[in-house]
């Protein structure tokens, strides 16, 4: 029996949502309604019924990519052995297991619509990986996202077929040798399956999704933070006013607002700042809130991704059809990641803003330096400062575009290709990275109470801070802070999560 139990259940005759991917990190049990059960036999059925008639579909009865003009192996067995083996080629550090296992949930999906001319063997070892600690060890680098997410997809085959390597539990070692410990058996295939397996875009899906999932949680954050700040340094609240975002005309910018009148919500302007703030305060509603729109367009094309079929041909059973196509082209998820990523990166500029002017005592009506309680004896944030700098430089330099940057391949074949799954792979990245900068304001705002400025008037927000503060003691004296931030950002993500659940 698999190894592992979990509480999660996903069903193949339901939506898949981003923030399930999420959920594939641990055993998850993912049920399999007969009707879907019997559409995938169906077209299994319809596909099986071409052997002998002499009919061409690709990757069934000819060569991959430019040898289409060739015909395949005859034997079954044989050609989807040809289909993994020669992309078992990829390079670069492993996907982390996650992502791994959210890339098998996404394929999985697709799979159970039906249109893959896929064994039923095929769905049901996948949904038994995935109720146990086993995932593929996948290079990151190899696919262009055209043709499928065909080489790490590759990798995901070859390692449930007990070859390669392979996560359990964490712990890399050889396929075979996790297979035996996660208690699955070793996956054959036949007929179309190989190709059905690799012919989709399910690692850019899931790395998108997964992003995204973080994206929003750091929406939410990015105001909270926003609020707290506001609220630690008695600024004034205008910049909130429903009139005055309502004309700005974009409805997201008037959500982030109506958010942070809801953090401050009993929290009074001390009367000691200026009239108008640093844009990092003042125009926080109008920067987070785009951000929030970007990140909304993300979750509705990836979100159409995770429910659509990635994969060439397509099999129609009830009409007879045998369509032959580009549903394996990742160029909608391409252009979301990136928009995303610059969106991340925005995030990413103004939490490095708002702890800059955290530590400037002319900033901050006059907290000391660096908020140490003994400016030169102890420096408190700076270190914290000097890190942040460091992430947000990685975070620009990673800002460029991959959507854009075709390369022809495969003797022109591939002549254009959307390169989406390194788009999703580094909006995944940033997502990461954000995470630090937002501990680093939040351990910022912490030590600015305990070294003068007020505590937050607002009861929501005090109650966000003394939770910070229980998990985090004020610096006293230096000491290394990277536990903390690590701390700092899992509570983060946790309030986040919170806050998407109740709206």
């Amino acid at each position: 029996m698999p190894v592992g139990t979990s509480s999660a259940a996903l069903n193949l005759a339901s939506a898949l949502d981003p923030a399930d991917l999420e959920l594939a990190r641990s055993p998850l049990r993912v049920e399999l309604p007969d009707d879907v059960r019997e559409r995938v036999a169906r077209c299994r059925r319809f596909v099986l019924g071409f052997n002998g008639t002499g009919r061409a579909i690709y990757g069934v009865t000819t060569g991959f990519g430019p040898m289409v003009e060739f015909a395949g192996r005859a034997d079954s067995a044989a050609q989807n052995d040809n289909t993994i083996f020669h992309l078992i080629v990829g390079h670069g550090e492993l996907l982390p297991p996650a992502v791994a296992r959210a890339a098998v949930l996404a394929r999985l999906f697709s799979l159970a619509q039906g249109r893959s001319g896929v064994s039923e063997e095929v769905v049901t070892s996948l949904i038994a990986m995935l109720g146990t600690e086993f995932a593929p060890a996948v290079p990151r680098l190899g696919s262009l996202g055209a043709s499928g997410d065909l080489q790490p997809l590759a990798y995901v085959a070859h390692a449930l077929r007990g070859n390669g390597d392979a996560f359990f539990r964490g712990q890399l070692m050889p396929a075979g040798e996790a297979l035996d410990k996660a208690g699955l058996t070793t996956l054959r295939l036949d007929g179309r399956d190989a190709l059905a397996v690799v012919n989709g875009t399910s690692v850019t899906s899931a790395a998108l999704g997964l992003a995204v999932a973080q994206a929003i949680r750091a929406r939410h954050i990015a105001e909270l933070l926003s609020a707290l700040l506001t609220d630690v340094l008695g600024c004034g609240q205008e910049f909130t006013s429903v009139g005055l975002l309502a004309a700005f005309g974009h409805p997201d910018v008037a959500d982030t607002g109506a958010s942070l009148r809801t953090w401050l919500a009993g929290s009074t302007p001390s009367g000691a700042r200026p009239l108008q703030e640093s844009y990092s305060i003042r125009c926080t509603p109008q920067l987070i809130g785009a951000a929030g729109t970007s990140v909304r367009h993300a979750e509705e094309v990836v979100r159409r991704d995770l429910n659509g079929v990635s994969d060439n041909p397509l099999f129609f059973p009830e009409t007879g059809e045998v369509v032959h196509g580009g549903n394996f082209f990742g160029q909608p998820s391409a252009f979301a990641a990136d928009q995303l990523n610059v969106a991340l990166v925005q995030l990413g500029n103004l939490a490095e803003r708002q702890l800059d002017l955290l530590v400037d005592p002319h900033r901050t009506n006059g907290l000391p330096p660096m908020l140490s309680p003994q400016p030169g004896q102890h420096h408190a944030i700076q270190g914290v400062q000097l890190g942040a700098t460091a992430t947000l430089a990685s975070m620009r330099r990673a800002a460029t575009p991959a959507s854009m940057q075709s390369l022809p391949t495969n003797l022109h074949n591939q002549d254009v290709v959307p390169l989406g799954t390194q788009a999703a792979l580094t909006a995944l990245d940033q997502a990461r990275l954000l995470r630090y900068l937002h501990a680093a304001v939040a351990l910022g705002l912490r030590q600015a109470v305990h070294v003068g400025a007020r505590r937050p008037q607002a009861p929501l927000l005090a109650e966000v801070f003394d939770r910070i503060a229980a998990e985090v003691p004020p610096i006293v004296e230096d000491r290394p802070l990277d536990t903390a931030l690590g701390t700092i950002a899992d509570l983060l993500d946790v309030i986040g999560s919170e806050v998407e659940g109740a709206r």
